[in-house]
């Protein structure tokens, strides 16, 4: 029963998880489900099946496993929408759980034009995020602006499409048909057309021996031993040889391709967020020059940064992604950068929460937990009174953004989700000792 409950989360009809949901929560209070008391590991970078999800998690369904698993804090980001920010934010503190929700999008830098940042192959392109959005209800050029995200996204898709469907022949998608009704509103992905050419192809390839076959000559490799017809290895090797830089789906970015990294950070100050730059390892021209990077960053109003950890290091060993991994997570403390972590959940085999009890990992824990706390704190005074990270309210009761940090990292740890409500009717008088008495009375 529990099982099916739980199945039921991840359904496209909001509705029906929204009921689920109390169902489940209905179990904990009669003690049918056993819940943990809260620990200290977390994950606030979970997409969810509104953009790609790999085991298609609804919100609902990761602010439940995340409570279910004890996480200290969960947060949500999606690419391109908001789409996940309510429902997440709503089912949260329905489970007494720290939550806050972002979003990603990528970016042109107009200083990095000829340094490879974080899109491999892809010179002056950047992944950027905005994070503790208060809501995803957003009014006016707001609106407009996220809708130019997600439109442009959309059209680049059926681009790929087109080329891709040459290419496949006789494989061919439509991708109002085959591709759309894979995600929940509308939002697909490089990752749900993968899917769906996986899936069209069983369709038309009746038997194994033949759908190797094809798969065979279309990707140059013993399509078989990937694993058909739509394993974890065989998606990934779709979407590299077909979709990625060299395949014949792929479609080099000019510069009027993104957004500037200004525009996008304009948006998210706008919307009540924290711009976020985002690190995959320190392996590129842009990334071996972080500190210039996030300079450029700061000048826009970028105030955070993302990191991956669980694809930064190998267990027992000391490699140069691991080094670099301390040495970014270094260069965040000593710019007073709040750190988001989390495994993402877009990509095949991707961990539910990292391993933060590992050798490589326990040291940083302490510096993440903190930039958590800081964004969850964030989240809940945005969205009650107004009073975020970067907003006037902050700029005006702290001398630095080292105090700055300290209160929010005190509130984020010391607030509870069910009194998250009590900090809403502050005036703009009030001082940051003042919202501290208030949780702690």
């Amino acid at each position: 029963m529990i099982e099916e409950l739980e199945q039921k989360l991840d359904s496209f009809n909001a509705a029906q998880r929204k009921d689920v949901l109390a169902a489940l929560c209905e179990k904990v209070k009669t003690g049918e489900i056993e819940i943990p008391e809260p620990g200290t590991h977390l994950n606030i970078h979970c997409h969810t099946f509104f953009s790609y999800n790999t085991y298609g998690y609804s919100p609902s369904k990761f602010a439940w496993l995340a409570k279910k698993r004890g996480l200290a804090l969960a947060g949500v980001v999606d690419f391109d929408v908001l789409d996940a920010a309510d429902e997440f934010l709503e089912a949260a503190k329905l489970l007494g759980l720290k939550a806050c929700a972002g979003m990603e999008t990528r970016v042109y830098v107009p200083q990095f034009a000829t340094r490879v940042i974080n899109s491999p192959g892809e010179p002056g392109i950047s992944y950027h995020m905005g994070v503790g959005f208060p809501n995803g209800r957003l009014e006016g050029e707001l609106k407009d602006f996220q809708k130019r995200l997600r439109d442009t996204a959309q059209q680049r898709n059926k681009d790929l499409v087109g080329r891709v469907n040459k290419y496949l022949s006789p494989l061919g998608l439509d991708y109002e048909q085959d591709v759309l009704p894979l995600t929940p509103a509308g939002n697909a992905t490089e990752r749900h057309i993968c899917v769906a050419y996986a899936r069209k192809a069983k369709e038309l390839f009746v038997g194994g021996e033949k759908l190797a076959e094809f798969w065979s000559e279309k990707l140059g490799t013993d399509a078989a031993k990937l694993g058909l017809p739509e394993t974890r290895d065989f998606l990934n090797t779709l979407r590299k040889k077909i979709m990625k830089r060299g395949g014949v789906g792929y479609i080099q970015p000019d510069t009027g391709s993104f957004p500037t990294l200004a525009e996008v950070d304009k948006f998210s100050l706008a919307a009540g967020a924290i711009p976020t730059v985002t690190w995959l390892d320190g392996t590129s021209d842009g990334e071996q020059a972080e500190e210039e990077l996030l300079e450029v960053a700061s000048r826009s109003g970028s105030a955070a940064l993302n990191v991956v950890p669980d694809r930064n290091y190998t267990t027992g060993e000391t490699d140069r992604k691991l080094k670099n991994l301390y040495a970014v997570v270094e260069l965040a403390e000593k710019r007073h950068l709040p750190l988001v972590v989390g495994t993402e959940m877009n990509s095949p085999g991707q961990k539910f929460v990292d391993d933060f009890d590992t050798a490589e990992l326990s040291g940083l824990l302490p510096t993440f937990l903190k930039g958590a706390y800081i964004i969850y704190a964030h989240s809940v005074l945005q969205r009650q009174c107004g009073f975020g990270y970067t907003g006037d309210w902050a700029k005006k009761n702290f001398r630095n953004t080292q105090d700055k940090n300290e209160f929010f990292e005190k509130l984020g740890d010391t607030l509870q989700p069910a009194r998250e409500d009590e900090l809403a009717g502050f005036s703009s008088d009030a001082r940051p000792a003042d919202i501290l008495s208030k949780i702690n009375t």
